[in-house]
């Protein structure tokens, strides 16, 4: 089916329509042999509440943006390499239902579709993409994933400290276990080349976990103390939210 839609008209018009809604705030996305799998909107479970986002589901990449005009412009383009890529159904958390984790070594999360059927349908095209890669090149799945952050609303104090959250003493993310901390439980830094460029912010358990493990020392380093940015969730900007009868698109032969 892949080797069918990569060389037609159509797949190239649809990938470089993507391009188009993008524009300069994307990356190039038409290359040979890639095939736009399904589309959709999804709820991603962002730092501070729920938002949706465009998900673009291609046989080696899962793209996806935030909706600035809906089925016309998007931006904050983030692409991840699906043959990294793993998955895991979630739990209902109130009225999010359909919910699964992605899991990459950049970055991870928690997205929901408006259905079970959707549900169904995006973790068997995401499922079936990663295995396809994977048996074509051989290579093993990194087992370095991402932590998923936990949502800002789920924690009132520091989970290491117990020391309340206020104006003065803000959240911040362990970019290790991913739990919500305060500045004096989080002060050290890490480098995760997958993660980012810059040193990245850890709680202090990590910290000791990372300096005591000698497999960690081997593909990761310590780095001095220095500021890193703690907004790299960026993809927490509001926008134009997508209508509510969007429905997610597969292009397998049974819905076009």
């Amino acid at each position: 089916m892949a080797e069918r839609l990569a060389n037609s008209e159509a797949n190239r018009k649809r990938i470089q329509y993507i391009e188009q809604c993008f524009g300069n705030s994307g990356e190039p996305l038409l290359v040979p042999g890639r095939v736009l799998v399904g589309e959709g909107v999804l709820t991603k479970l962002c730092r501070k509440k729920p938002k949706p986002r465009q998900f673009f589901l291609l046989n080696d990449v899962l793209v996806y943006g935030n909706v600035v005009i809906n089925k016309k412009k998007y931006n904050r383009q983030k692409i991840l390499h699906l043959e990294n890529v793993r998955i895991q159904s979630h739990h209902d958390i109130g009225e999010l239902k359909n919910g699964w984790q992605i899991f990459s070594p950049s970055k991870s999360f928690v997205v929901f579709a408006a259905t079970a059927t959707e549900k169904t349908e995006w973790m068997a095209h995401i499922n079936k993409c990663v295995q396809d890669l994977l048996t074509k090149s051989g290579k093993t799945p990194s087992l370095e994933t991402c932590p998923v952050w936990i949502p800002d609303s789920e924690a009132n104090a520091c989970m290491i400290c117990n020391t309340p959250f206020t104006i003065l003493n803000r959240r911040h993310h362990c970019r290790k276990c991913g739990k919500v901390v305060c500045d004096d439980c989080s002060k050290q830094r890490w480098s995760f080349p997958q993660q980012a460029k810059q040193p990245q912010r850890v709680c202090d358990n990590c910290f000791k976990e990372l300096e005591s493990s000698t497999h960690a020392a081997n593909s990761m380093s310590r780095v001095p103390q220095n500021d890193s940015d703690d907004s790299d969730d960026s993809d927490e900007d509001d926008e134009l939210p997508p209508s509510n009868d969007d429905e997610a698109q597969f292009y397998d032969g049974r819905r076009n």
